[in-house]
This record gives C-alpha cells, structure tokens and sequence, in this order.
C-alpha cells in the first residue's frame, strides 16, 4: 500500500512538472532594464502583458516568444514630455533574448537599445 502511495505521489509531482512547463510561461518573463528615475524598463509577465516605461511615459501591452523571438502588441503609453530623456524604447517592435541581455528593435528591424536583466 505504501509502495502504491509513492509511485502516485511521484507521478502526480511529474504531471504538474509538466503541466507548468507547458503553460506558456516564457524564458524572457522578468524585470528587464533598471528602475533608476529616467531609465528604461520593461516587466515582462508570464501571462503574456508587459508593463514599464521608457524613462519618461508608463507603457502598457502585451508580447508573445515564438522561436527566440519577442514580439510586442499593442502598447498603450502616457505621453508626457520629457526634455531630458531619451524614450527609445517607444519604438519597440520586437527583440532577442542573448543571455542577460534583451536587444530591442524597431519595426523596420534596427536595434534601438538593450536592456539588463
């Protein structure tokens, strides 16, 4: 009966193992770029929205990863003015994950900045 028990434990632990590893969490989920006043940062959340800003203006939207590749949606964004910042990463179109690394591009395919994880 023990013996019964643990064989359905262990198969229960690797049925959520695999359940989790097939929820759509994304490898580039997480806090990229720094939350100092006037710097850029993105939190990419699990469930496919973003969140941050580009130094300046708070950005909302969605993204997806499909073969390396990060594409942002819609991104919805303050517009306030802001004299001294550079708000490059309003651009956005996708990016590629290298390491701790996120490079950012623009819809014609330039790459308009990095940020850290």
């Amino acid at each position: 009966m023990m013996r019964g028990r643990t064989v359905l434990a262990a198969v229960a632990v690797a049925a959520a193992a695999l359940l989790t590893g097939c929820s759509g969490a994304s490898g580039a989920a997480g806090t990229w770029g720094s939350d100092a006043e006037g710097e850029p940062q993105l939190v990419l959340d699990q469930d496919g929205t973003l969140t941050g800003t580009d130094g300046c203006n708070r950005l909302n939207g969605d993204w997806t990863e499909k073969d390396e590749t990060i594409s942002f949606g819609e991104i919805a964004s303050t517009t306030m003015a802001c004299p001294d910042v550079d708000t490059w990463l309003s651009g956005m179109s996708t990016a590629t994950r290298d390491g701790s690394t996120l490079h950012i591009f623009d819809a014609d395919g330039a790459e308009i900045g990095t940020l850290q994880q």
